[in-house]
């Protein structure tokens, strides 16, 4: 019986590791998960996933893994490293791909979780076809990947596509990174909870969310909230909506790109967030880009998105480059 070549698709969080086998096309054939345990060092972290593959790998017969894919936070993909993650507790500059090289001859590649998924939409997602697009994730941060001419942009030192830390406001809202005003703190998950007080303080409108606390309150309920036609609700939409269609605009003079794709969980408030994005887009992109970008969803199966990223990664590695 002929062997299926496949790779492992690896995506590291904060709170849990998932793990998956993923064919060429995209199939995601097993899957599996540990807790990350962010106080851990990072080597038993890795051991505890070489186990976790080897449990995959030995339930499927007919199998050739031919490489392992990496997305994490603060991912170099030059240098193979994770480098001060923000929810993790290893300290410095942590040689993640040369660890795995302890456990596997296979090839390795790793990069941040954003780039990841902007070469998932590129080989398995709604950048198939595409040269040129921008991937937005918006979840509890805001992270971004730029493709250009089919490639994934890294800039000579592997972090270029910051664009959650483009700044909004000077001196506005302080952001994870320690500066202020980035797109990070109005434009995600976090974020528009922030909105959501800031008009609860500045409004006298009824809202359901007036009887939630700062600590309590989700992305979520604001979207139940907004479908309910509650007017709190549905205005933090339209303001983040409006700042991330205008920062969105600024990007945009730098690549042209076909599309901008929003991925991750705020994007799964579908029109009340790509409405105003595109609105604010159009408004305040340069006349020679008018009507020429379009902003769409994720062609990634939700919740097996990261993994297939991940993916992607390698299989772009293995056919591009290795």
């Amino acid at each position: 019986m002929n062997s299926t070549n496949v790779v492992i698709g690896i995506d590291i969080g904060g709170t849990n590791t998932k793990l998956g086998i993923v064919d060429r096309e995209g199939n995601l054939l097993a899957e599996s998960a540990i807790p990350t345990r962010a106080h851990e060092e990072a080597a038993r972290l890795i051991a505890r996933m070489n186990e976790a593959i080897t449990g995959m790998t030995g339930s499927l017969a007919n199998l050739t893994v031919k490489g392992i894919g990496i997305g994490a936070p603060n991912a170099n993909y030059y240098h193979g490293t994770v480098e001060h993650p923000p929810n993790l507790s290893w300290e410095g500059v942590t040689d993640v791909v040369g660890l795995f090289r302890t456990y596997t001859l296979l090839p390795v590649a790793i990069t941040n979780d954003a780039n990841a998924a902007a070469i998932g939409e590129l080989i398995f997602g709604a950048g198939k076809g595409l040269k040129d697009f921008i991937v937005i994730t918006l979840g509890t941060g805001l992270g971004s990947g730029i493709i250009v001419n089919g490639q994934l942009v890294y800039g000579h030192d592997g972090f270029a596509g910051e664009i959650g830390h483009m700044t909004v406001e000077d001196e506005g809202r302080e952001c994870g990174c320690g500066r202020r005003g980035c797109l990070e703190a109005y434009c995600s998950a976090t974020g528009i909870c922030r909105t959501v007080f800031e008009l609860l303080c500045c409004r006298r409108a009824e809202s359901v969310l007036r009887d939630v606390s700062f600590n309590d309150l989700t992305a979520k309920q604001i979207f139940e909230a907004a479908l309910q036609g509650d007017p709190i609700a549905r205005e933090a939409f339209a303001v983040t909506g409006r700042i991330l269609g205008r920062k969105l605009a600024d990007s945009v003079v730098h690549t042209s790109p076909a599309a901008i794709i929003l991925f991750g969980g705020l994007a799964s408030a579908g029109e009340l967030i790509f409405e105003p994005t595109r609105r604010a887009l159009e408004d305040h992109v340069l006349n020679i880009f008018k009507g020429k970008v379009r902003v769409i969803p994720s062609g990634l199966k939700k919740g097996t998105a990261a993994i297939l990223g991940a993916a992607a990664l390698i299989w772009n590695e293995l056919e591009n480059k290795l």
